[in-house]
């Protein structure tokens, strides 16, 4: 018998939907609000659970990580009466089973529900996989645990790997983890920058060449696409390979074979292809400027790795593992981080991702030579400015007029005109006193903006003429949710 839990304000089809549960031999019971849900789930050891996504208190997608993060997590279907796409692809990419759309019939409740449930007796049943080598891969997060459990997927079989992210995320070190998690971990695991490598060199740098190919080819070369065969070969920056190369190297991934440059016989190679872009394939491929049936081929199995601020409970850990690197690497003796260093570290949005942690990390360290301690003042102005426009807009957002202007005020006998302290010694820098008025009238905008766009992200875009990732970072950065 298995225990589902609904998570819905609405009494009646809480009822309706645990009376179904029961008619069908299982345990069912409801929560009213989030905050009970997320406790009795917490404690309650559910297979499966119905969440809402409009609550009282809040989205039920704000909770659907902390779902996933329990040892052993349910498996969570969502229920909504908003036909939002954006909010469909966040629940899938945090681990939901199914996006079902109010209102609900019991065919369409029960067809989920017995798929899930047949899935979860199906699990029970398998041996443990062996624990994944985490190649230094650090983090416990829900997102990453997500991520490694794709990995490990991917790792068992031999297709395609199309791993996607932003800068700075680490798509090659989960490259390299997938190699050296897979059959053909004994092989060799060859790295193609297809952005660092000049566009008229990289055919041959791929496929090798004969000697006198052309100018400057005084001996033959092995291409990295032969040096590869047994094992991985994986393109980095795929999204940069040219429209000819392109349609080669389809062929080669269709037939496993190759011509080097100014060869006249073919050469096979055994390889596994794992590629990586920060790049939207399918948007380049919608422009013309990536070949679909190349795109179907590279993603056979599709890893997308979450930005860092989409992981931040793994920042602390993170940041011992990469200061243990740097200080190992520098030969300086390990520090200690004050909490106001760690502070600022987690309320950071890294838009450069890991790669830009460790940087900043190094930075701080070296600087910090002879200092046993790591706090705040050891960061880079940009970083602490930063935080501190963030910490301020939140205020702000408790008390949206303390820094907007307000020509209509006139003053009064305190002192205080165009919302903010006159007096002398307290009277605001102007770049402070800009700053926060800048803040305050991009609060506005995009909390205009989506409601013009009756909160569907894609509309908004339009609207605004932002890309989603920027209105994403906008939406956290002013705390704007529906």
């Amino acid at each position: 018998m298995a225990k589902v839990l609904i998570i819905d304000d609405n009494q009646p089809t809480c009822e309706a939907l645990a009376e179904l549960v029961r008619n069908i031999g299982h345990e069912g019971s409801y929560a009213l609000s989030l905050a009970d849900g997320l406790n009795r789930a917490l404690g309650g050891d559910f297979d499966v659970v119905f969440l809402d996504v409009r609550m009282p208190d809040g989205n039920g997608l704000d909770i659907l990580p902390r779902l996933k993060a329990l040892p052993m997590p349910p498996e969570v279907i969502i229920m909504t009466g908003l036909g939002d796409p954006d909010g469909a692809e966040l629940a899938i990419r945090n681990g939901a089973w199914d996006y079902l759309q109010k209102p609900l019939s019991p065919k369409k409740i029960l067809l989920p529900l017995t798929r899930v449930l047949k899935y979860r007796d199906n699990l029970r049943e398998l041996t443990t996989p062996p624990p994944m080598k985490r190649c230094g891969i650090v983090g416990h997060s829900a997102a990453i645990r997500a991520t490694m459990d794709r990995l490990a997927v991917a790792a068992r079989g031999n297709a395609n790997v199309l791993i996607t992210g932003e800068t700075g995320t680490g798509k090659e070190l989960f490259a390299r983890a997938l190699h050296e998690n897979s059959a053909r971990a004994d092989r060799p695991f060859v790295v193609v920058d297809c952005a660092a490598i000049p566009a008229n060199l990289l055919e041959s740098t791929l496929f090798g060449h004969v000697r006198g190919a052309f100018t400057g080819a005084d001996a033959p070369r092995t291409g990295l696409v032969k040096e590869a065969d047994g094992g991985t070969l994986f393109l980095d920056e795929v999204g940069e390979l040219s429209p000819d190369l392109q349609k080669k190297f389809l062929r080669v991934l269709q037939e496993k074979r190759f011509r080097p440059v100014g060869a006249q016989h073919e050469l096979t190679s055994d390889f596994r292809l794992v590629a990586a872009t920060n790049r939207d394939l399918e948007d380049m491929s919608r422009r013309g400027e990536f070949r679909e049936d190349l795109l179907y081929r590279l993603c056979s199995v599709a890893i997308h790795l979450p930005p860092l601020r989409e992981r931040a409970e793994d920042i602390d850990e993170l940041a011992q593992e990469l200061a243990a690197r740097i200080s190992r690497k520098n030969g300086i003796a390990p520090k200690t981080f004050a909490p106001d260093f760690i502070d600022t570290l987690r309320a950071y949005g890294w838009p450069g991702n890991i790669r830009e942690l460790s940087n900043t990390l190094e930075s701080a360290i070296v600087g910090a030579y002879f200092e046993p301690e790591l706090f705040a003042t050891h960061l880079p102005e940009r970083i602490r400015i930063s935080t501190l426009k963030s910490a301020i807009a939140d205020a702000s957002a408790v008390t949206p007029n303390a820094a907007a202007p307000c020509p209509n005020e006139t003053g009064n006998r305190d002192g205080l005109v165009y919302g903010f302290d006159t007096r002398p010694e307290h009277f605001p820098e102007y770049k402070d006193f800009r700053n926060d008025v800048l803040d305050a009238a991009d609060r506005e905008y995009f909390t205009r903006l989506m409601e013009a766009a009756d909160w569907k992200v894609s509309r908004a875009c339009d609207l605004s003429g932002l890309g989603k990732s920027r209105l994403y970072v906008q939406l956290r950065k002013y705390g704007i949710d529906r």
